[in-house]
């Protein structure tokens, strides 16, 4: 029931104050955010609660498989914001393993608009994984292609202009990409980290 939301949020908010009697006060001045999250919209995902960060701590974009469209104003808008209004260091996409949008992507099954939103998704299975054909995907395999979309994403966000201009100008911002495991809680940094501001500042590949 929608009401017991409003109810819950009422119980919630009593909770932290009778902790912190001051807790909303100093939440509303914290947003200094060294963190942008890019992740999936996944409720299971929730980046502060995983990260053990406060609300204020982590800026947050998700968005179905959490992919990286050049078309997207909505996610560019965020990132454009994240880097030069809040100047975050670190840039985090993460997925997670179990993703529903992954399995959709390389399924025999049509999803209408949301075809077109995973394009991304199969361009790495036909790159990364042409022996496996759509359909034909088990969970280990999907756990693969999980990883490599989000080390592409990585790849692809790096190449965007916000991030090219930033680094040109000298901003030491980074690009991490990790993975969520649904079934332990545990985040994994997947090493491929970039980080043009102080070395190379060529456009990496996709």
């Amino acid at each position: 029931m929608i009401d017991d939301l409003l109810i819950r949020n009422k119980l919630w908010s009593q909770e932290k104050t009778a902790k912190q009697a001051d807790y909303f006060e100093r939440l509303s001045n914290l947003q200094r955010p060294e963190y942008l999250w890019i992740g999936c919209s996944d409720s299971r995902v929730p980046a502060n609660v995983i990260t053990g960060l406060e609300p204020g701590e982590v800026f947050v974009h998700r968005n179905v498989a959490n992919l990286i469209h050049s078309t997207d104003l909505n996610m560019l808008s965020v990132v454009e914001f994240a880097v030069n209004q809040l100047n975050v260091k670190h840039i985090i996409v993460c997925g997670h393993y179990g993703c529903g949008g992954i399995g959709a992507a390389v399924s025999e099954q049509d999803f209408g608009l949301l075809e077109h939103w995973l394009q991304p998704v199969r361009d790495v299975a036909r790159i990364s994984f042409p022996h496996v054909h759509r359909g034909g995907w088990n969970d280990e395999a999907l756990d693969r292609l999980c990883e490599a979309s989000i080390v592409s994403q990585v790849q692809r966000l790096a190449n965007t202009p916000t991030l090219q201009t930033a680094w040109a100008a000298g901003k030491d911002v980074s690009i991490h990409g990790w993975v969520y495991g649904l079934k332990d809680g545990i985040l994994t940094d997947l090493e491929c980290t970039i980080n043009l501001g102080k070395t190379d500042r060529e456009p990496v590949s996709a």
